[in-house]
């Protein structure tokens, strides 16, 4: 049984690479990042926790970064993450990650975009009245 030559193609021994499927593993995080953090990468110059739950990261040229960190858990229902998915494109032109430890950053590129992330979580509650995604987890705070 032969390879197919319609959909996987040729195999050329001697150039190897010709025709390879790229698509086998997982993308390259590069790719995940937001735009500030690609241009800045390798060139930070210092970070600050402004409140428990808020940083931001100053790269040498200027540009800041301000992270939102939330308490997250390991464990999320399908509505929980398209919640987060939709704040994040909300807020953050859709760039969000989870930390080692379940938690949740959302990062922007001006204080005022923070500003307004942060009263749109702080809005966000529980029928309970707890807070769905509650800011801290740095500093002196409470992390999951």
């Amino acid at each position: 049984m032969a390879l197919s030559t319609e959909r996987l193609g040729l195999y050329n021994p001697e150039k190897p690479m010709e025709n390879r499927l790229t698509d086998l593993g997982p993308r390259h995080f590069w790719q995940y990042f937001p735009p500030i953090i690609q241009n800045n990468y390798g060139k930070w110059d210092y970070h600050e926790i402004l409140e428990p739950g808020i940083l931001v990261h100053v790269a040498e040229n200027g540009d800041k970064v301000f992270t939102v960190r939330v308490g997250g858990c390991r464990f999320m229902t399908v509505e929980n993450v398209r919640e987060i998915c939709d704040i994040a494109d909300k807020h953050c032109d859709g760039y969000m990650r989870f930390t080692t430890r379940n938690n949740i950053e959302f990062m922007v590129d001006s204080q005022d975009k923070m500003e307004t992330l942060k009263k749109d979580l702080n809005s966000r509650k529980h029928v309970t009245g707890s807070y769905k995604f509650p800011i801290g987890g740095t500093g002196a705070g409470i992390t999951n």
